[in-house]
């Protein structure tokens, strides 16, 4: 069901930056939207918002631990600090991720997913595709664990390109359960896009957290400077080798014609220019955020200046340091703690804010209403819970990051060739 056909475009993008033009043939994924944190029913899920918390902690230390390794602490934000795992359950409270790929929602907007090939006999996987980290891993069909059960698994014995390499991958989560495998060099294919001698992971250790989910495995975005395997990410692999001519991709997020686009943007996709700002590409993420240009908004006031922000499509919520995001909901009426453990707020369902922004100096970048809430607090509450949360992920002092609560708002573009993010308004 969520396999669509790719779709080819000459793709030429008008910067509102003075940037230069970003043209190139590019490739459309259909990315699917499956897992909300928004019940059926409008109800908050509680305790997937806790294991969303929990999953995301782990996965940036374990992006800070290599960073660290691959750079030095020298690379790290001011105030950087690399946590102790994040365990689920003293965070639990008491409860017990050119060339279009079509996306797909999976479980109400916790990620969008689509289809990428592996090996010489083209092996299929469901991937999460995730600016917020830099490496690949699929289940194997060695995978131990019962997470993997009903999981499309990579075999090796099956692709005349499959080649073991040294060394073991690794991500440890806090339900004392790991992602873990051997590590493999493939050919990798997104959309007609394929780079060789791709190094990923077929994993024999898959966390009970992935429990349930639809996703195979998830492909990483960022920067090389956070991969575990010290080596070139996908999308960096595809564009050294020339199969992609251009390095930008860009995200459309939305309910339904979610889009990963390889090789450039899709101006089908959005109006009026995109507005760029400057990677900071020492941190090895998708951080922009200069000076004191950066800021949180609410209606026109700066409520939280000099910000820096990390862009992660592999992230559903949004991420402040706590001070902040109490300052940020004190200027939002009838707001309260509901959540001090984990950060989260609520406010009155029949005000549900609607002139939150981010602005990096340019235009402010408005969180809708929808995106803004995550549901009702309970059956019949009047109380609404936001997708903004205080929680610390050791990632600095004045660093924001910014999931799909954001990112459901704009066309999200992507530059390795010009070290830049940036937006433009949806049509």
């Amino acid at each position: 069901m969520f396999i669509k056909s790719s779709l080819i475009a000459l793709a030429l993008v008008m910067s509102a930056s003075a940037t230069p033009l970003v043209g190139g043939l590019g490739t459309a994924v259909a990315i699917e939207r499956r897992n909300t944190l928004t019940t059926d029913n409008g109800l908050f899920d509680h305790s997937g918002a806790i294991r969303q918390v929990v999953r995301d902690s782990n996965k940036h230390r374990r992006n800070l631990l290599n960073l660290k390794r691959n750079e030095g602490q020298q690379a790290f934000n001011e105030g950087a600090h690399i946590r102790p795992v994040a365990n689920l359950t003293s965070s639990s409270s008491g409860l017990a991720a050119r060339q279009a790929e079509p996306l797909t929602d999976e479980n109400n907007d916790e990620y969008w997913a689509g289809t990428i090939s592996i090996g010489s006999n083209k092996q299929p996987f469901y991937i999460d595709f995730d600016t917020g980290s830099s490496d690949l891993w699929v289940p194997s069909v060695n995978c131990t664990s019962s997470t993997c059960n009903g999981k499309h698994k990579y075999d090796g014995k099956a692709s005349a390109t499959s080649v073991r390499k040294s060394g073991q991958f690794s991500i440890s989560y806090g339900d004392g359960s790991t992602v873990s495998g051997p590590v493999y060099t493939e050919t990798v294919t997104v959309a007609g896009v394929t780079a060789t001698g791709q190094y990923f992971s077929p994993v024999t250790q898959l966390s009970s957290s992935f429990a349930g989910e639809k996703m195979d495995g998830i492909l990483g975005m960022a920067y090389p400077a956070l991969s575990q395997f010290r080596q070139s990410p996908f999308f960096n692999s595809a564009k050294a080798q020339g199969t992609v001519k251009a390095g930008v991709f860009a995200f459309k997020l939305a309910k339904s014609g979610s889009e990963l686009y390889l090789g450039g943007t899709n101006p089908n996709l959005y109006k009026d220019s995109i507005e760029y700002h400057s990677v900071n590409t020492g941190s090895g993420f998708w951080q922009i955020g200069s000076g004191n240009t950066a800021k949180v908004m609410v209606g026109s006031k700066a409520v939280v200046p000099s910000i820096q922000t990390i862009i992660d499509s592999g992230t559903t919520l949004i991420y402040g340091p706590p001070s902040q995001v109490a300052t940020l909901y004190k200027s939002i009426p009838g707001s309260q703690v509901y959540d001090s453990k984990n950060g989260f707020y609520s406010f009155p369902c029949n005000a549900v804010p609607s002139n939150v922004a981010f602005s990096w100096g340019g235009k402010s970048w408005t969180i809708s209403a929808a995106n803004m809430n995550l549901g009702q607090a309970s059956a019949g509450s009047t109380r609404c819970i936001g997708a903004i949360v205080g929680h610390d992920l050791g990632l600095g002092t004045n660093v924001w990051l910014v999931g799909d609560s954001f990112m459901k708002n704009v066309y999200s573009v992507f530059s390795f060739d010009q070290n830049a993010v940036g937006f433009a308004s949806l049509k």
